[in-house]
């Protein structure tokens, strides 16, 4: 008894002293370890003592470093890991023990014998490189491409000596069927064995080709393709058992990836994942599936996130997605229950497994950003619901509420883990898709269109379609506004992305309704919830604001609030009133958000009012009578047509000058720009309503109808000169500038060529002044005339200049012309034939002209006008000399040289006066 005890005591005592021995190995390990990392090659070349001091001074900071070596992806420590030196990061110089001069391996126990100087390369000596170079190619060959394909080839050879002993007939099929089993399982042990005795990564740089990883994964290789073999060759076990074992070994070989490495884990992966391909069964059982799917989802979620191994659980997400969505295609009766439990599955393992370890880390998930593997899992279930609520075989068995409820779980995910952020854009596109896709083709035009939809929807509508539609707008509009007021403060861009989802959504939805089963012309019972829309959102953006740090800076989530707020007032006045009273009082909506600015300095509020602005553009260039053609007054002025123009542009003037006193910036030019714009758009619709007989969209441009908007568009920009003088503005500057180049161009283009009455034959009236020719060509030449006078100190040279120019020519079209018709009558066309006196008449008026011009110039200082005097007065020598000296005859001939004549001594005399006085003067 006595010595039984001894015997025992002994025994602990021996287990003790080993433990102790062996931690202090492990401990001396670490150290050496650590200190090979720190000290650099050249430090053997210390004196002894200068040696011996940095080994002192670095045994306190390799005893602080030391800690546990946990394993990594490839095998080696954490203390492994840290003692990488420069030199071999950079080019793996130190290619292993067989190398000449180079340090020990990194698992060695004692310290490395330092290099003499004989023995190691100079740094700067062509020896090094080439040494580098080859130690390179040998650690290649020796390391990485001997194992991976030692690799290969055992897992080959496995599969090889089973057919083998098949062709052979050595074995009967139970026997090479183990002995499969166990050349798997011997691999896998040893794998463990070289892991377990220290033979891990023997030279930096061979992290890739980790000797027991590869030896574990050609040992998966070998079990999955032994367990296949005996159920789907031999039938020596069934379909469950066989899923069974493919599945036991996938998850194993996942879990063995956490001492082994991801490229395990992708093995394992890509095992579990094709293994219900592998394994066909007489009756199917989706739950059976799904379930499997859901624990291999859940095994390698959590092993993922235990390593970060992002891609991996993007992988493991992908495949239950495919799986689910082969399923939905291919199985002749969809099992509902498993399609919802699958996708459930999903969504828990990304929010409690692989994004929950997060909360224990302690760290802000509001502050991060977002996780991009949660995309893979968000498309495929959305693509899910979306086939439940569009494809006809789902939809009509009314499943489209399985996929509102795959929707909501997504948006619920996405709130419980603001990392999943991606689940919330899934979850609206989907919807948006879903809700477009019920819209009549006929509604919206697009039957007309040869796009083989045969004027059908893509979707199904009907009660259920609408109840849902109903619930998922409540639904994004709680839950966007909710989270966009957490994180306004923290994390502003991921609380525009919730806000604008809250908008979003439910514009669509409701839109989509009201098209599909609403009265698209005026439909009071979907006014109201537009109206109750555009109200929440305004005071959500409020709500939101007042959470934002500072408070009520008015950011992008805030923005979003708000401009959804003003489509929702936009789909309201569409809804509840007729086209005129809409374009009237959307134009005067404009003034609601500019008001706004005066209470909250939100840069979104004069965007609004743009906003409002671009859509009375918008419904006018679809419909410029306002109310319809057929609706359209044919009173002058008194009519639609001036409040549907009118009424806008002075909201517009308004909202420029209440913005010019809150907000500023570039909205008050846009709504400038607006006001000037619509103001020229009242007066031209009114004209051409007057002069067209009240119909405005058919009938083609007169002169006296253009000569109207060209008199307007050179009014116009002298009022806006004007203004621009008083209140200055960029806007003012540049549109007073456009209007005239736009004047000259309709006077170039339609006065003197289209609408030219010589080459259209149109009638100049019958009145002896006041005709068509007054109108069209004297009264624009004195506007253009006295517009370039008012901008030659306020605008650059050469538009004064253009102006100038274009007062001169049509001052002698008018002149020229009013002789054509005073010899010709009311029709003036060319093919009418020039008489002698006529011909004559026109020398001595374009004379005439040339010399009031030099006059003008001289008397304006305006070289313009000189220039333009000199052209005419050469064109007047050109005609006399080559036209009248050959159609001319008698005193009309002579009397037109001798005018000439006289004409340029008299202008000689002129200039020559001019540059005395110029010369005494100076």
């Amino acid at each position: 008894m006595f010595f039984s005890l001894i015997a025992i005591a002994a025994v602990i005592a021996l287990f003790v002293i080993v433990s102790r021995q062996q931690n202090r190995i492990a401990q001396v390990e670490r150290e050496l370890g650590i200190l090979r990392g720190l000290v650099q090659p050249g430090a053997s070349l210390l004196a002894p003592n200068a040696a011996d001091a940095a080994q002192d001074g670095l045994a306190e900071k390799a005893k602080a470093a030391a800690a546990p070596a946990a394993p990594l992806a490839d095998g080696a420590t954490v203390a492994e890991e840290v003692v990488e030196t420069p030199e071999t990061a950079e080019g793996e110089a130190v290619a292993g023990p067989w190398t000449k001069g180079k340090a020990a391996p990194v698992q060695s126990a004692a310290p490395a014998q330092p290099a003499t100087v004989a023995e190691t390369p100079a740094a700067g000596s062509p020896e090094a490189p080439k040494a580098a170079r080859q130690t390179d190619v040998e650690t290649a060959l020796g390391t990485r491409w001997a194992v991976w394909v030692g690799g290969i080839a055992l897992a080959l050879g496995g599969l090889f000596l089973i057919r083998y002993t098949i062709e052979a007939g050595i074995f009967g099929p139970g026997v090479r069927l183990a002995m499969a089993g166990i050349l798997g399982l011997v691999l896998i042990a040893g794998a463990e064995f070289i892991r377990r005795t220290g033979f891990r990564v023997p030279v930096q740089g061979a992290a890739g080709a980790y000797i027991p990883a590869i030896l574990t994964g050609a040992g998966a290789f070998i079990l999955f393709g032994t367990v296949y073999a005996a159920h789907a060759i031999y039938g020596f076990i069934g379909p469950a058992t066989a899923f069974a074992l493919l599945g036991v070994i996938g998850v194993a070989t996942i879990g063995a990836s956490l001492l082994h490495g991801l490229a395990l884990a992708g093995i394992g992966l890509v095992g579990a994942m094709v293994t219900p391909a592998l394994v066909a069964s007489e009756a199917p059982n989706p739950w059976a599936l799904f379930v499997y799917l859901a624990i291999v989802l859940a095994a390698t979620a959590a092993i993922a996130r235990i390593r970060d191994w992002k891609a991996l659980v993007a992988a493991a997400f992908a495949g239950a997605g495919v799986w689910t969505i082969l399923y939905m295609v291919d199985a002749p009766q969809v099992n509902l229950a498993a399609v919802l439990f699958i996708s459930l599955a999903t969504l828990a393992v990304l929010a409690f497994v692989w994004l929950g370890l997060f909360l224990v880390t302690g760290r802000d998930d509001t502050a991060r950003g977002f996780d991009w593997p949660s995309i893979v899992p968000g498309f495929f279930i959305a693509l899910s619901a979306l086939g439940l609520s569009v494809d006809p075989a789902f939809a009509s068995a009314g499943d489209a509420l399985h996929g509102a409820i795959l929707l909501a779980a997504l948006v619920a995910a996405a709130l419980y883990r603001p990392r999943a952020l991606p689940l919330v854009f899934a979850a609206g596109i989907a919807t948006v898709m879903i809700y477009l896709g019920i819209i009549p083709p006929a509604t919206i035009g697009a039957d007309a269109l040869d796009v083989g939809l045969d004027a059908q929807p893509l979707a199904s509508s009907d009660v259920l379609t609408f109840r849902i539609g109903v619930a998922l707008g409540m639904i994004f509009l709680a839950a966007g506004f909710w989270a966009a007021r957490r994180f306004a403060a923290a994390a502003p861009l991921r609380a525009a992305c919730w806000a604008a989802w809250g908008v979003i959504a439910p514009l669509v939805v409701l839109l989509a309704l009201w098209l599909t089963f609403g009265d698209i012309d005026r439909d009071l019972g979907y006014a109201l919830p537009a109206l109750l829309l555009a109200l929440a959102f305004a005071v959500g953006g409020e709500w939101i604001a007042r959470a934002e740090e500072p408070p009520l800076a008015g950011g992008p989530a805030v923005s979003f609030a708000l401009g959804g707020a003003g489509v929702a007032g936009l789909l309201m006045l569409h809804m509840a009133f007729g086209s005129g009273w809409t374009t009237l009082l959307l134009g005067a909506a404009a003034v609601v958000p500019v008001l706004a600015t005066r209470w909250r300095s939100y840069p979104v509020l004069g965007w609004i009012a743009v906003g409002a602005a671009v859509a009375v553009l918008g419904r006018i260039a679809f419909d410029p009578t306002i109310v319809g053609a057929a609706s359209l007054a044919r009173t002058p002025v008194l009519n639609w047509l001036l409040p549907g123009y009118g009424v806008p542009a002075l909201a517009f003037g308004f909202a420029a000058w209440q913005l010019a006193r809150t907000t500023n910036g570039r909205p008050r030019l846009a709504m400038e720009a607006a006001s000037a714009l619509f103001a020229l758009l009242t007066i031209a619709m009114l004209v051409r309503h007057a002069m067209h007989g009240g119909v405005i969209d058919t009938g083609t441009v007169t002169l006296a109808e253009q000569a109207i908007y060209t008199l307007i568009a050179l009014g116009a920009g002298a009022i806006l000169v004007a203004i621009d003088m008083r209140s200055p503005s960029s806007v003012l500057r540049y549109g007073s500038m456009a209007a005239g180049v736009v004047s000259a161009g309709l006077i170039a283009v339609q006065h003197f060529v289209v609408l030219n009455p010589l080459l259209t034959d149109e009638s100049t009236g019958t009145v002896p002044v006041f005709n068509l020719l007054f109108l069209a060509y004297l009264l624009p030449a004195v506007a253009a005339g006295a517009l370039a006078l008012y901008v030659r100190d306020k605008r650059p040279r050469w538009y004064a200049a253009m102006l100038a120019l274009i007062a001169a020519l049509l001052a002698f079209a008018y002149a020229t012309l009013s002789v054509r018709r005073l010899f010709n009558g009311e029709f003036i066309a060319l093919w009418s034939g020039l008489g002698q006196l006529e011909t004559y008449t026109y020398s001595a008026l374009w004379l005439v002209i040339g010399v009031a011009l030099l006059a003008a110039g001289v008397r304006l200082k305006s070289q313009v006008l000189r220039v333009a005097s000199a052209a005419l007065i050469a064109v007047a020598v050109l005609k006399v000399f080559l036209f009248d000296m050959s159609e001319l005859e008698g005193v009309l001939r002579a009397l037109s040289f001798i005018g000439l004549g006289a004409v340029l001594i008299g202008i000689g005399l002129f200039y020559q006066r001019l540059l005395t006085r110029a010369a005494r003067e100076a």
